[in-house]
């Protein structure tokens, strides 16, 4: 059995998921095929809220085109989102509310995948739930030291 060609979009698509600054590194080509694949292509337009904080979000978002913006509820900036990183994932990690707001920053296109669908591909393919864990902890170990970085007299190594 053959499996069909992916289309120039389709691959286009998994490089830029791929290839971002804070992206899933740990996945396989594999792993990125599997998550598209359940994932829905879905456009915000600027100004428009992703994720609200402390209201309940189901979905994890990969970014594809465009950028987010990411603040505290008291509109603190915490940080810029590029295609190729993820938002909701705290969320999904706690199985809790979200802790900030997610709004574009101008034109957004994302991958939206449902908490349901990834917990069913990690039940099915364990070794891929490990590295979806692995690559959202070094994120955020990365997103904290960025953070701690760019606040005066705080040491950056914790």
């Amino acid at each position: 059995m053959s499996v069909p060609k992916k289309d120039a979009a389709h691959e286009e698509l998994l490089s830029v998921l791929r290839t971002g600054k804070n992206r899933l590194e740990f996945l396989t080509h594999n792993d990125w095929q599997l998550i598209v694949d359940r994932a829905k292509r879905t456009t915000f337009n600027k100004g428009d809220v992703l994720i609200q904080a402390g209201k309940q979000n189901k979905t994890v978002y990969l970014l594809v085109k465009g950028n987010a913006r990411v603040e505290a509820s008291t509109k603190a900036f915490i940080a810029h989102l590029q295609p190729g990183e993820v938002c909701g994932e705290m969320a999904f990690l706690e199985n809790g509310v979200a802790s900030a707001n997610v709004t574009a920053a101008e034109a957004l296109e994302v991958c939206a995948i449902e908490w349901a669908a990834l917990s069913d591909l990690f039940e099915l393919y364990p070794h891929l739930g490990s590295r979806f864990y692995r690559s959202l902890a070094v994120n955020l170990s990365r997103r904290m030291r960025d953070l701690l970085g760019s606040k005066p007299g705080v040491q950056a190594s914790v």
